[in-house]
């Protein structure tokens, strides 16, 4: 069975927790890319510029094997695996989560300090709508435009929705299919405007984008 779909969160959260004068602040948001990670590391840090450490975790990817935990200073193990658990308690995906700590005074030493992370970072998503995301394959078909009315007829009774179209020698549509059912709904298409195999080459070319 492949797997297309995932959880995230739906919009940014922010948690907050507190011990012995320290403040920690934990802020989630769906991230997609290295550059969405970086862009949000440079918005948490110029909001909180004075604040001790910022420390991150996330985890991106339908496999869920790019990931990282940043303790920021903090001793080693306390920060970021105790927010990067969280994300993974969660089940989430494409979710990056940076709690930012002002510190109080007094040493919280290292269970108090795993408990903060962890607390302030449950906080946060426990506020977070949960969504499921369906990965999808982007398809561009090409064909005559006397297959016009069974392509379009085709798409309509799949509910495939066409996201570009280009009319020039040939027709050629952009399609999104769910990455489960790619290969059966592109094989009824076939089926569709070549009914068994009736013409030795196939009226529509198929290309994945």
């Amino acid at each position: 069975m492949i797997k297309d779909s995932y959880l995230t969160i739906a919009e940014p959260t922010i948690g907050e927790f507190k011990d012995r004068g320290s403040k920690f602040w934990a802020y989630s948001q769906a991230v997609f890319s290295q550059e969405d990670i970086k862009d949000f590391v440079d918005l948490i840090k110029k909001e909180h510029p004075k604040a001790r450490h910022h420390c991150y975790a996330y985890r991106l990817g339908l496999d869920k094997n790019n990931f990282r935990a940043n303790d920021d200073g903090e001793p080693s193990g306390t920060a970021g695996r105790p927010i990067l658990g969280q994300i993974d308690s969660f089940g989430l995906t494409n979710v990056m989560i940076i709690v930012v700590r002002y510190f109080g005074g007094t040493k919280l030493g290292v269970p108090g300090l795993i408990n903060a992370y962890k607390t302030s970072t449950i906080d946060a998503l426990e506020q977070a709508k949960v969504i499921e995301k369906i990965v999808e394959n982007k398809y561009e078909i090409t064909f005559d435009y006397g297959f016009m009315s069974d392509v379009m007829g085709f798409l309509k009774k799949n509910d495939l929705t066409i996201q570009e179209r280009t009319f020039e020698e040939k027709a050629t549509l952009t399609i999104a299919i769910r990455k489960s059912e790619a290969d059966q709904k592109l094989q009824a298409l076939e089926d569709t405007v070549n009914p068994y195999g009736q013409l030795e080459e196939s009226p529509i070319t198929v290309k994945l984008i």
